[in-house]
């Protein structure tokens, strides 16, 4: 039969140094040097930041620094930190010291992106310079013993061992191995491509950090509501907020702008799912540069910017604008255009603000400022009790203006940020009737006397308007990359076996020749006894496997009448103990081919 082994017993030490070692990964050791000095030190501290190790710890620490950036109010947002500030006054001095406004250009989530750059820099330099030097060199010759191997086969064969060797060669090639043929054996190695992925993965995760880095630094965007029929030029004075970065600021705009001819909106009006979006589109006409008249045609809609230049032009959001004429005492026009109202559901339900800063003067003759607070509905409700104003379809089917009316000062002249879409009430009088706040519910057309002579609010009617968001973010195309490498890294890495098989192929006393194979995988997995077993019973048709010659008659067997005699024979082969008893490592031949193929092997590393 032959010698088919799956569970050896532990390899010679000069073999483990070729054989298990399928990995070009550094060794990593937590052992300090002693007695080294600094230098030895240093070396030491270098050895443990470039470990894997420390770098998947480093990745976990930058994970945990990003969770206060999405839980506290950043400065991109002064109106959020503002707001923020004052309702926690006790605890923002502490907040300001860890610098948590700032978090993603804070000194201690710098420091491990840096660390984190560093170790993966140190990490994968060394590994790749070691890959190339084992995709260079040839696959490490066989090992004196094979028997140990994970995967083991052998038979006897009439063939050349020249002949044998040239044929396992010429399949392993086939089979997609770098072979090399050696004195009297083959060697064969394939699986490089998880090496591959594992450098691809790593390099691919400095690539999506360096993306991250490129775009937080080089970096920029605003927002801006675009009236239809008006438009917009990319600078700073036009935009409604601006964030820049370390170095990308308002002398850094793409100079660029467009015109919004027109929004549509379309949305589901039977069904279950009535009322949902079908279709946003912004249309618009661009120019690149500072010529305006070299203007072309395009169309926005969500996840389909407009690129222009550097820049990307993002559909972000959409409302209406409600049309107001407002006239003082003296039956003067001190308000007269549209107000963007801002939606806060999915039927567009928008409350705004209207402030008339040029009212005038009121009837005892002192200067005042007069504010319209209230909601645009494009679908009026036919009742508010117990739900207050709301909108139940978001297209402009039975639009209504429900407004509440206050007179005093504004304070837009004092000097702090205000949020044009908000009323800052605190030095302001809300009108009343009969004791009651004075409120209106206006059709387009319908008009509203203001109570205690201040004049008259006309609805006119209402434009739509659209909301884009100006992006300029150089990395994230590397950032992108980045993570696509990423994944096809970890697949090769996670379903790519590495794996080494051997050939040798030897004369016997006897004349015949000796046929060996064996396997052995970087992880425990049946593919290697696979391809083994395949390659066995391929090699076959160039060296087939002879029949034993007749063994003598077994001494367990009860048939034998000298069993007893030869068993308690000392000098007896057949005795474990016998000086003459064969090596592991010279297998008898197999009875055919198939009793070659090995099955079911218990892999070791």
């Amino acid at each position: 039969m032959s010698d088919t082994k799956t569970s050896p017993q532990p390899a010679d030490a000069a073999d483990e140094t070729d054989v298990e070692r399928l990995s070009t990964a550094p060794e990593e050791s937590d052992t300090a040097p002693v007695g080294m000095g600094v230098l030895g030190w240093l070396r030491w501290f270098w050895r443990q930041l470039t470990s894997m190790r420390v770098a998947l710890l480093l990745l976990f620490l930058l994970s945990l620094a990003a969770i206060p950036g999405s839980l506290v109010p950043q400065n991109t947002n002064a109106f959020k930190v503002a707001e923020w500030k004052n309702a926690h006054k006790g605890i923002t001095p502490l907040y300001e010291k860890l610098q948590l406004f700032d978090v993603y250009s804070s000194v201690w989530f710098s420091a491990i992106y840096i660390l984190l750059f560093v170790s993966l820099a140190g990490c994968i330099l060394p590994r790749t310079w070691q890959f190339v030097g084992v995709l260079r060199a040839q696959p490490p010759a066989a090992p004196r013993n094979l028997t140990r191997m994970p995967v083991y086969a052998a038979w006897h064969t009439d063939a050349a061992p020249a002949a044998v060797n040239a044929a396992a060669h010429r399949l392993l090639r086939k089979r997609g191995f770098r072979a090399a043929a050696g004195p009297g054996s083959v060697a064969a190695e394939k699986g490089y491509l998880r090496e591959v992925g594992n450098l691809l993965f790593h390099f691919a995760l400095f690539a999506l950090l360096a993306g991250f880095a490129w775009a937080s630094l080089f970096s920029g965007s605003g927002t801006k509501i675009v009236l239809e029929g008006q438009g917009y030029s990319n600078t700073t004075t036009q935009l409604d907020d601006f964030t820049g970065s370390a170095f990308y600021g308002v002398d850094d705009l793409d100079a660029f702008g467009f015109k919004l001819d027109g929004f549509t909106a379309d949305y589901q009006t039977q069904g279950p799912a009535a009322g949902t979006a079908k279709e946003f589109v912004a249309n618009v006409r661009y120019w690149d540069g500072t010529d305006s008249s070299k203007q072309k045609n395009a169309r926005i809609e969500v996840n389909h910017p407009l690129e222009v230049g550097g820049s990307k032009v993002f559909l972000t959001a959409h409302g209406f604008a409600p049309v107001v004429t407002v006239r003082n005492a003296k039956d003067e026009v001190v308000y007269r255009g549209p107000t963007p109202f801002l939606p806060r559901d999915s039927n567009v339900t928008s409350p705004g603000v209207i402030k008339v800063n040029d009212y005038g003067t009121d009837a005892r003759g002192d200067k005042t400022q007069l504010a319209f607070k209230g909601f645009f509905l494009p679908t009026a409700a036919a009742d508010f009790t117990g739900t207050g104003p709301v909108s139940v379809f978001p297209a402009a089917a039975d639009p209504r203006l429900v407004l509440n009316v206050y007179a005093g000062d504004l304070r837009t002249d004092s000097g702090l940020p205000q949020n044009v879409y908000e009323l800052d009430d605190k030095a302001m009088t809300q009108l009343q009737v009969n004791g009651a706040p004075a409120t209106a519910i206006l059709k387009v057309g319908e008009g509203w006397q203001l109570p205690d002579g201040y004049g008259t609010l006309t609805f006119d009617g209402y434009q739509q308007w659209a909301n884009f968001t100006v992006s300029h973010r150089p990395g994230n195309t590397l950032a992108l990359l980045g993570a696509v490498g990423a994944i096809l890294g970890l697949i090769g890495s996670l379903f790519v076996q590495r794996r080494r098989i051997w050939v040798r192929a030897t004369a016997g006393a006897d004349g015949r020749t000796l046929v060996e194979v064996a396997g052995l995988g970087r992880s425990e997995s049946a593919r290697t006894a696979e391809e083994l077993a395949e390659l066995a019973v391929d090699l076959q048709e160039d060296a087939p496997a002879t029949d034993e010659p007749t063994r003598p008659a077994d001494p367990a067997d009860p048939a034998d009448p000298d069993r007893q005699d030869r068993s308690d024979r000392p000098d007896r082969p057949d005795r474990p103990d016998s000086p003459d008893r064969p090596e592991d490592d010279a297998p008898a031949a197999a009875d055919s081919p198939a009793a070659a193929v090995p099955t079911a092997p218990e892999t070791k590393e």
